[in-house]
C-alpha cells in the first residue's frame, strides 16, 4: 500500500497533534492500520481505546500487515494479555481488557517492552493510569459511527509519535 491514499480515508485536523477520520467500513480500519504500520520503525508505542467491537483488533491486524506480517497471525491476546509476533522490528500486542489492577503490569513485565527494538500495541490502554504509559506514544480512540463506520481520533504524544502522525496527515490530506 505504501503511500497510496485510499479514497475513503480523509483526515481533519483537531489540534496541533490531533487528527480525526471517519472509517466507513472494516476494510478502511484495516487500511488505516496498514498505513500507520508503514510509518513505524521500531520503538513506537501505539495505544488503542474504544468499546467492544469498535475495531481495535482490526486496526492491529492492519498495523501488523503494514509491518510485513500476515493478518492471519494476529489474534486478540485477551486471555494471554501479551502476544509477541516475530517481525522486523518485533511486535508486542497487548490486550488489557482483563487487567484487574495496574500491579499486574509489573507482573507481566510490560515496561520491559518499551525499548527501541519493539513496536508495542496496547488495546484497552485506558484501563491503566496514563502515568504508566510512555510519554511518547500514538493514541487511537475508536468510537462507533453507524453499524459499520467508526470515528477515529489520532493523537501524537512526543516527537516520534508526532512525526508518525504528521506523515500520516500528509498522506491522507
Amino acid at each position: 500500500m505504501g503511500n497510496i491514499k485510499p479514497r475513503h480515508i480523509r483526515f481533519s485536523q483537531m489540534g496541533e497533534h490531533q487528527w480525526k477520520t471517519l472509517l466507513r467500513t472494516p476494510s478502511a480500519t484495516l487500511e488505516l492500520g496498514v498505513a500507520i504500520g508503514h510509518k513505524l520503525q521500531g520503538g513506537e508505542v501505539i495505544t488503542l481505546t474504544g468499546e467492544l467491537g469498535a475495531g481495535k483488533t482490526c486496526c492491529v491486524r492492519g498495523l501488523a500487515k503494514g509491518l510485513g506480517l500476515s493478518t492471519d497471525e494476529v489474534t486478540s491476546p485477551t486471555y494471554t494479555i501479551i502476544q509477541e509476533y516475530d517481525g522486523q522490528p518485533p511486535i508486542v500486542h497487548v490486550d488489557l481488557y482483563r487487567l484487574e489492577s495496574a500491579v499486574e503490569l509489573d507482573e507481566i513485565g510490560l515496561s520491559s517492552y518499551f525499548t527501541t527494538q519493539h513496536i508495542v500495541i496496547i488495546e484497552w490502554a485506558d484501563r491503566i493510569p496514563e502515568t504508566l504509559l510512555p510519554k511518547d506514544r500514538l493514541s487511537l480512540q475508536l468510537t462507533y459511527g453507524s453499524r459499520h463506520s467508526r470515528h477515529v481520533t489520532l493523537q501524537g504524544f512526543g516527537p516520534r509519535s508526532q512525526a508518525v502522525l504528521s506523515a500520516l496527515s500528509r498522506q491522507f490530506k
